[in-house]
């Protein structure tokens, strides 16, 4: 298994998925996200809190019809487009990568080292998100900005 990084993390993306117990396996199996806590109802999963290090990500099954889904759309509803991806640190970007691929990772920006510091990839997930991994920490003294 490959290490995260150990940086700070305080906002925490939220994602839902059409099958999301299937998508807790999967995150876990092909990125090496930890599961927290499921609360769920037969295929229903209402909140769930998966790990990385010390980053999070929650998620739960699409539901249009509640009060916060109405504000959401599915990739698969805007032809995979995405107006936010999550991006983890991730201490071995190769050997995570690997893993990604094994699992079945559609990858969409293959692994190279950055203009910016770090190396990364990018690649969707079985429903679609976009997820970015690479080795730029900015929590670690990095130079620049305005």
């Amino acid at each position: 298994m490959t290490a995260p990084a150990q940086t700070t993390a305080t906002i925490i993306p939220c994602l839902r998925y059409r099958d999301a117990h299937a998508a807790i396996a999967w995150l876990q199996r092909a990125f090496g996200f930890q599961q927290q806590a499921v609360y769920a109802e037969g295929d229903i999963v209402h909140h769930a809190q998966l790990v990385y290090g010390h980053g999070m990500i929650m998620l739960g099954s699409v539901d249009n019809a509640s009060e916060w889904g109405r504000y959401s759309v599915h990739p698969d509803e805007v032809d995979g487009r995405q107006t936010q991806t999550a991006c983890v640190i991730v201490a071995n970007p190769d050997a995570h990568h690997a893993r990604a691929v094994a699992a079945g990772a559609r990858i969409v920006i293959d692994i190279a080292d950055q203009p910016y510091g770090g190396r990364g990839y990018a690649c969707r997930d079985p429903e679609g998100y976009l997820w970015w991994f690479g080795s730029y920490d900015p929590w670690a003294g990095h130079a620049g900005g305005a």
